[in-house]
């Protein structure tokens, strides 16, 4: 019986002239564990989250996906969520409460399951998995694979038909890993749970699975068992190859007529039968540390800290030194304070005893500028933390920004770092847009702009295909031989092994153990390779795939490309920020006339409401100002209820038009200490020209609304949430006809006006319907007079928020609009 029918399906992101998956066929047959891999960026991830309708991305689809025989979309919600699992790549990304036993009932809680019902369930989860050790720790306690245990226990209890994981080991080290796997195996045998897991790590999962799918620029290039899909890329000469696990390239790579081996042990039964029929070289020599000559770069002296006065150290009294055109790796336990190090060693935090020297000079003596002009470069943890562009071209660009450089050999720079990154196809797409191995490699490519003597990288690898990550070590290779300082901090062992000057061991904050990489390795038992535990009874110093191969006399596996001269000069960073032009700047010519919805929508605001409002207060003596409140918001709401006809609106779409709301009481609370100076003008015109004049007056009438019962309800609040509205209405609309730009200097003109004109007016306007029995042209007049200093207050306000917040806010809005393809 198959779990899924994937039949044709096509699929491309929004602006992007290719495909991201292109003709997809495959069937998913109940009980079965199957593993997707395949270069960065080649659909795994795209593929996995067509597989539920919450997560599918937006853009241009055809074929069908059916669960059970049902299409996808036709399955209601209650049954995807309980009974197709999705774990996703980052731990912290899918935990939604503050305790492990919260975590563990959530889903239920959410499916309607009584408390009885849920305990048992909690229970049973919290025993297989082992949790019961810390069962009512808060979730920020955790380890990381700890965490993605939790998420694994969560998504079980609801019982679900089948799990699918994307990349669920990438930020786990290996011990942590082989836990999870192994949980994930015990699923799939012991509960008969379907498994579609997609990884880089092939070592471990691979074994477990029945069959291996294996994708290439967003198309299936091959399927069958592993031995069969490693075979065939053998043949073909494919790079995936090379992400096969270490037992099936050292076969490949040694002519005899035996079994193909998978897993470690059988690889450890390869080699022996392997040494009765033929001669092999038992080296047991190792590589003695070499003569340190010159001073180092870098230099940490018994440094300790801890994040807060009375925590507990994360590290304590790290020593370390880091010498020129040195690699040195550090390896160890998800938790033990690596990641810590390296803010340290960059300056993010300061150590409270101890040195961090550079250069022989005190990390503190240096400034940010000097730090990051040429002497230091820093890839985090998360990639996204350097992107602050729309492309990754000007991200790139942005790095050159302050040069000298002429506008040829900044291009030319950039065109270097690209092909060196294989990122020429990338660069015009949003890096979040990128899978997570292109990601990784954008941000590289940002930081090797500035060619650094010091170079810190918080899990290179994390992502990056095996293809890759050969390329990756040839650069490093380079930057190695230009004196280049390089500590890296990394779960890849076989990384480490193949490419590492010395590595070193982190644990409880410290580092414990250092040496070369053969001496290192070949003592562990965990944190080694799976060269290593495969030969260790016979070669017992392999601890790569061509330690083996070699003293079994086989064809070597390339493990670099030709070394090559880097042409990029050394770059400074700018401190400023390159501005880029703003496609959207004005409604294009076809595309001004107001839809049926913008034009009932505006009957509505100009006639009804204003009708609401007055009959409050004729009919209802004023009196009533909830329930005509409440009419408002309802009149206002009636233009999306024609938006969504014939459609269930989106989740995602309610939920940034609540965001902007949230955004707008917000700002009035921060600034309540100051009279009428508010940001909300400012959210609400925001509002309106990203998402329609209706969303602007939506946003405005519910910010005047909620924001009141914090400032206080009364006759008022009708008023000013038209006034409010108004103004976002008028925003959309004329920006939707083209007289508005979205330019900081129309917008702030606008906002100005706007605010003390339209609101000032009907405000006080307000104040004398609210005050006089028989209201007068006159007595508006003095009101509109002694408001003047206060409208001008919020106009100014208006100015300055709008100056401040209009650019970066209507950027990240139109990337939502196009990623999630909501409505507008």
């Amino acid at each position: 019986m198959e779990v899924f029918t994937i039949r044709q399906l096509t699929f491309s992101y929004p602006g992007s002239l290719g495909h991201a998956l292109h003709e997809v066929t495959l069937a998913i047959g109940q009980g079965e564990f199957i593993t997707i891999c395949g270069k960065s960026g080649c659909g795994k991830s795209t593929l996995l989250r067509h597989l539920k309708t919450d997560l599918t991305p937006h853009g241009s689809r055809s074929g069908e996906i059916l669960f059970h025989g049902t299409p996808l979309e036709q399955l209601d919600r209650r049954t995807q969520v309980a009974q197709i699992g999705y774990v996703l790549q980052s731990p912290d990304n899918q935990i939604v409460t503050d305790k492990v036993w919260h975590e563990l009932a959530f889903g239920l809680e959410s499916l309607g399951y009584d408390t009885l019902e849920i305990r048992r369930r909690v229970a049973e989860m919290a025993s297989f998995f082992g949790i019961q050790a810390w069962f009512h720790k808060p979730v920020t306690d955790l380890s990381g694979g700890q965490k993605q245990l939790l998420n694994l226990a969560s998504i079980m209890a609801m019982q679900p038909k089948i799990l699918i994981l994307d990349e669920p080991t990438s930020q786990l080290d290996p011990i942590a890993a082989s836990e999870f796997l192994a949980a994930i195996g015990k699923i799939n045998r012991e509960l008969g749970v379907t498994i579609l897991i997609s990884e880089h790590r092939l070592e471990e999962v691979m074994p477990l699975s029945d069959r291996v799918i294996v994708m290439d620029h967003g198309e299936i290039l091959q399927v069958g068992t592993p031995k069969e899909v490693g075979e065939n890329l053998r043949d073909l000469g494919h790079d995936m190859f090379h992400a096969m696990p270490t037992p099936m390239r050292v076969y490949a790579r040694i002519d005899n007529q035996l079994p193909c081996p998978i897993t470690v042990r059988e690889g450890r039964e390869f080699l022996h039968h392997l040494a009765q029929k033929q001669a092999y070289t038992q080296d047991n020599s190792s590589v003695d540390n070499p003569v340190r000559t010159t001073e180092p770069t870098l230099e940490l002296n018994e440094v300790w800290f801890k994040y807060e006065k009375h925590a507990p150290d994360v590290v304590k009294g790290l020593s370390l030194r880091a010498y020129p055109g040195e690699i040195y790796a550090i390896v160890g336990g998800n938790g033990t304070g690596k990641t810590t190090s390296l803010s340290l060693i960059s300056g993010l935090h300061k150590p409270y005893r101890g040195t961090v020297l550079m250069k022989g000079k005190d990390l503190d003596k240096y400034s940010d500028r000097e730090k990051f002009n040429g002497l230091l470069g820093v890839l985090p943890q998360n990639p996204q933390a350097l992107f602050v562009h729309k492309t990754v071209r000007a991200d790139l660009f942005e790095m050159l920004s302050d040069s000298k450089l002429d506008k040829d050999r900044s291009q030319a720079c950039v065109q270097e770092v690209a092909e060196l990154c294989l990122l020429q196809d990338l660069l015009d797409r949003h890096p979040y847009d990128l899978s997570g191995g292109e990601q990784q490699r954008a941000a590289l490519a940002k930081i090797l702009l500035l060619q650094p003597s010091i170079l810190l990288l918080d899990e290179p690898t994390k992502g990056l295909d095996a293809h890759y990550k050969v390329i990756f070590a040839d650069i490093l290779m380079n930057l190695k031989r230009h004196g280049t300082t390089i500590v890296m901090v990394s779960h890849d062992i076989e990384f480490c092994a193949n490419y590492a000057d010395r590595c070193a061991m982190f644990f409880d904050g410290t580092i414990v153990s250092e040496d070369n990489p053969r001496e290192f390795f070949a003592g562990n038992s965990f944190y080694t390779t799976s060269a290593s535990r495969m030969a260790r009874d016979l070669i017992p110093k392999a601890i790569t795939t061509n330690d083996i191969i070699k003293a079994f006399h086989g064809n070597e596996e390339m493990d670099h490309f030709t070394p090559r001269e880097p042409v990029l000069p050394l770059i400074r960073k700018s401190t400023n920020t390159t501005i880029v032009a703003d496609p959207n700047e004005q409604t294009p010519i076809e595309h001004r006339s107001l839809s049926k919805r913008t034009r009932t929508a505006m009957l509505m605001i100009f006639l009804l409401i204003p009708l609401t409002i007055w009959f409050g207060i004729y009919y209802l003596d004023d009196r009533k100002y909830y329930f005509i409140s409440m009419l408002v918001i309802l009149e206002t709401m009636l233009p999306f209820a024609l938006i969504f006809e014939g459609r269930k609106p989106q989740a995602r779409e309610l939920v940034v038009i609540a965001v902007l709301c949230a955004i707008g009481v917000f700002g009035r609370m921060a600034f309540f200490m100051v009279p009428q100076f508010k940001p909300v003008v400012a959210i609400v015109i925001i509002s309106g020209i990203a998402f329609g004049a209706e969303t602007g007056f939506l946003v405005g009438a519910v910010t005047g609304f909620v924001s009141n019962y914090f400032f206080g309800q009364g006759p008022w609040t009708p008023w000013q949430m038209f006034a409010f509205g108004i103004i976002g209405f008028l925003a959309g609309a004329l920006f939707k006809k083209g007289i508005l730009r979205r330019n900081r200097m129309a917008l702030c003109m606008f906002g100005g006006a706007a605010t003390f004109v339209i609101y000032g007016f009907i405000m006080n306007y307000s104040s004398i319907m609210m005050t006089q029995a028989k209201p007068t042209i006159s007595l508006l007049v003095l009101a509109c007079i002694r408001g003047i200093p206060f409208d001008l207050v919020h106009a100014a306000a208006t100015v300055i928020f709008l100056y401040v917040l209009a650019r970066p806010m209507l950027e990240k809005l139109d990337r939502i609009k196009e990623k999630y393809g909501l409505v507008s």
